[in-house]
């Protein structure tokens, strides 16, 4: 883990007095790139969507793809009806709660689902305490595939990763959304199967 940059240290410091406060983690994001196709993205029409398998007007998932509907549209994308689309974004979500002693445990059962094929099976999976603190921690893993419409290739897929504490206001709604979208996209579309940590201030 990246230390904490000094000004959120100075303020972690000062916060500590009966009780111990536990930091915001960073974001760890993962990225995979089709490399003949990187010129088609971040331009054209695209849809967003949920991922295969899940409830495409599940209330828990709609902040998510609003997040990441506003990323696309930042990075150059225009927003269409699907049949309209070149481009589909898929978005899975799996909410859980990660112990203090490390035991994660799901929230929210029935949000997450798979990104497909691509990229898959090379250790995405992540659960670790980023924070070493006592307190529970809230995670959100946020999976977007984005294919081409015509032949349902994956052309870029990106995980993110976030465990804040259950207290913290980046830990739920839109705030959070918002927080791991912009993460996921950071100087998108990234290299292929890098991980990146981008730090996280409240």
């Amino acid at each position: 883990m990246k230390p904490l940059p000094i000004a959120l240290g100075l303020a972690a410091a000062l916060t500590l007095g009966a009780c111990t406060t536990t930091p915001t983690g960073p974001v760890e994001v993962t990225r995979f790139v089709a490399a003949d196709r990187t010129a088609e993205l971040g331009r054209g029409s695209i849809f967003v969507e949920s991922a295969a398998g899940l409830e495409g007007d599940s209330l828990t998932l709609s902040p998510y793809k609003a997040a990441v509907a506003d990323e696309l549209r930042r990075l150059g994308y225009t927003e269409s009806a699907r049949e309209r689309a070149g481009q589909v974004a898929q978005v899975s979500v799996e909410r859980y709660m990660l112990g203090s002693g490390g035991r994660r445990s799901p929230v929210n059962v029935g949000v997450g689902g798979s990104t497909g094929s691509y990229g898959s099976g090379l250790g995405l999976g992540i659960g670790i305490n980023l924070g070493g603190g006592q307190k529970d921690r809230l995670g959100t893993e946020m999976a977007v595939t984005i294919r081409d419409k015509a032949t349902g290739e994956s052309i870029w897929e990106g995980r993110a990763d976030f465990q804040a504490p259950e207290d913290s206001p980046l830990a739920r709604g839109p705030a959070n959304a918002q927080t791991v979208a912009s993460a996921l996209f950071r100087d998108f579309p990234g290299n292929n199967g890098e991980t990146i940590e981008v730090e996280v201030s409240e």
